[in-house]
């Protein structure tokens, strides 16, 4: 059994002992306290088909519960929008926030188990950083996780995982996430 597996939770130790000295040096960061660090991950989807179907809020907050390992809360419309007949108050997605040995765990298992397993996967693109150096990544299929049964599911559905972090600028959060196991793709690799 490869080290990586043996130690499946050690990523908040891998960070504390490696990554932020390593991150601290290349940023040229004195220091401690300002070195950057993730914060908290915020995994979340929308489910506009739940106005017409209530079924799907349940069904889908089991999953995402399934694949955090927290239970997530319902979003609400904040204002009435009458093209899509959304009225204020409607349930209109699933979200959950993971901090702490939950967040690590999770981002463990994201990198080092579900990301390989898609097909054809050549790296992460780098394209999710906001200017405060946050990043979101996309999936389009829930099935990816392996917490997720196939023959369980009623519908594929997309959803988002966004890492906000301490990092002032997308260089010195994309370092930390690569630090941290992100397979962001090679530059100039192609698809």
């Amino acid at each position: 059994m490869t080290l990586l597996f043996k130690n499946m939770s050690k990523l908040y130790q891998h960070y504390n002992k490696v990554v932020k000295g390593q991150l601290a040096d290349e940023l040229k960061i004195k220091n401690a306290m300002a070195v950057p660090k993730i914060l908290k991950v915020v995994i979340n989807t929308g489910l506009g088909e739940s106005l017409a179907n209530k079924k799907v809020i349940e069904t889908m907050r089991a999953q995402i519960a399934s694949i955090s390992g927290q239970k997530p809360i319902v979003t609400r419309a904040a204002a009435d929008i009458s093209t899509f007949k959304l009225r204020r108050g409607d349930p209109i997605g699933i979200k959950v926030t993971l901090r702490g040995k939950r967040m690590y765990d999770f981002i463990e298992k994201l990198v080092k188990i579900v990301l390989p397993r898609i097909r054809d996967f050549r790296g992460v693109q780098d394209r999710g950083f906001d200017k405060q150096g946050n990043f979101t990544l996309g999936f389009t299929e829930q099935i990816v996780f392996p917490e997720i049964e196939y023959s369980q599911i009623d519908k594929i559905r997309g959803l988002e995982i966004s890492f906000v972090t301490t990092a002032k600028a997308k260089k010195e959060s994309k370092r930390l996430l690569e630090l941290m196991g992100m397979p962001f793709k090679k530059e100039g690799a192609r698809h």
